[in-house]
């Protein structure tokens, strides 16, 4: 069997921080479960210009959406990606707009993109978020990247319990430092360290999902042959690079 991609999305518009801190442990414990079986790549939204949807619908016709900029990039390793573990702020409650505008131009253009097909993508996807405080948001921002999940037909996977229940939360004790959460982790903060545990279990599982859902893609792929909607996650089945 192949192995899986793993795309890592930094959410943050900063090129360092807090999110990039989570995302960098979550990544780590997840080529540490399968060394052999994950390929990772990390994706920044710092410095990237992602413009809103404006809802024209003209991807329908163009097979693309209209509006060119980092977009494009982020939609390709999205689409090839097997598991991807998003890692983001809380801002005013939710997520960053920047990864709104992203999600929005997804969702809406992906069906032109696949050529008209309603595409069951089954990839696995984690999310790990932080906040200044400890009642931020960040189970807000979980469920609105879950529901965001399901609407993309893949799987939402979380971490262990009890220190994940569906993602890994962090917050930074009102510190707006870029560093807080990998300071206070290195301090030994109670809080701090659970965040990590959860962001490292996080990733360990959704590789496992990942390669879990690959594994049974290739024993049943007649079955899936027939069904239509199956078409782009058979299509990447035989992509990646080999396992040893």
């Amino acid at each position: 069997m192949d192995a899986i991609r793993l795309l890592g999305i930094c959410g943050s518009p900063r090129k360092t921080g807090n999110s990039r801190f989570l995302l960098e442990r979550a990544v780590a414990a997840a080529k540490e479960t399968a060394p052999d079986a994950v390929e990772i790549e990390v994706y920044t939204f710092a410095g990237k210009e992602i413009a809103p949807c404006i809802s024209c619908f003209r991807c329908m016709e163009a097979g693309d959406c209209t509006t060119e900029d980092d977009f494009q990039e982020l939609r390709d390793k999205w689409v090839a990606a097997d598991a991807i573990i998003y890692s983001v702020p809380v801002y005013h409650m939710g997520i960053p707009g920047q990864l709104k505008c992203f999600i929005d131009r997804l969702g809406n253009s992906l069906y032109s993109y696949y050529g008209g097909v309603i595409s069951r993508n089954l990839k696995t996807v984690g999310v790990a978020v932080q906040g200044s405080h400890i009642f931020a948001g960040q189970e807000q921002v979980m469920t609105t990247l879950i529901n965001h999940a399901v609407l993309m037909s893949c799987v939402p996977v979380a971490g262990d319990p009890w220190q994940s229940y569906i993602g890994a939360a962090g917050w930074t004790r009102n510190e707006s430092r870029k560093d807080g959460l990998r300071r206070l982790y290195d301090e030994g903060e109670a809080d701090a360290q659970i965040a990590v545990a959860a962001a490292e279990s996080l990733g360990k599982r959704v590789v496992q999902m990942a390669l879990v859902i690959k594994g049974g893609g290739l024993i049943h792929r007649d079955m899936l042959e027939e069904d239509g909607s199956y078409t782009v996650f058979l299509s990447r089945l035989a992509s990646g690079n080999q396992m040893s």
